[in-house]
């Protein structure tokens, strides 16, 4: 195989696993969260919480200037590991931290549905 069907193989993984947790999270939020227990209503706000943090930070991260001469396949390589550690920094915050998104979340949502 060669470096160019190893990068659109990285590209497409990547792309995919960010967006089939994006499309799992929307699912859930725009489900019937209405006979949920305290337990699994934090844990959807905790998620959501993350997620944002995540895209908080890859934005955050585009603002850094790239280096122009950097090897396109090892570009991709290193994107997508990239992504992955901010993915894991972005859990590791949240549970760290107190940032309350997920704890007003789920005051928001228990109001909501009258739980």
């Amino acid at each position: 195989m060669d470096i160019g069907g190893i990068s659109s193989m990285i590209n497409y993984t990547n792309s995919a696993a960010s967006n089939s947790r994006a499309s799992g999270l929307e699912s859930t939020l725009k489900g019937d969260l209405s006979s949920a227990d305290d337990a699994k209503l934090m844990d959807v706000c905790k998620d959501f919480e993350s997620y944002f943090m995540e895209m908080v930070m890859k934005e955050v991260e585009k603002t850094i200037p790239k280096d122009e001469e950097e090897d396109s396949s090892m570009s991709q390589m290193k994107d997508y590991f990239k992504d992955e550690m901010i993915k894991m920094l972005a859990e590791e915050v949240c549970e760290q931290q107190n940032l309350g998104l997920a704890q007003q979340m789920y005051e928001q949502m228990k109001r909501n549905y009258s739980l």
